[in-house]
């Protein structure tokens, strides 16, 4: 881990983190990552699975030849 800083976070979500950590066999900064992609992900599932606008669906509805 060549570049770091620091967080505040309270201890309770330190220790949370640090135990899940542990469990995992891994660093709390891989931990900490495995958390936000998962975040990402989550939110990315949220906006697939909106309704598409009306001209999003005449896009996809287009011919294409």
């Amino acid at each position: 881990m060549a570049d770091t800083t620091t967080i505040r976070v309270s201890r309770d979500t330190h220790a949370r983190v640090t135990r899940l950590a542990a469990e995992r066999h891994e660093s709390i900064d891989e931990t900490v990552r495995s958390a936000l992609r998962v975040l990402r992900q989550e939110a990315m599932g949220r906006d697939l699975a909106e309704e598409l606008a009306e001209d999003e669906t005449q896009w996809l509805d287009a011919d294409a030849g």
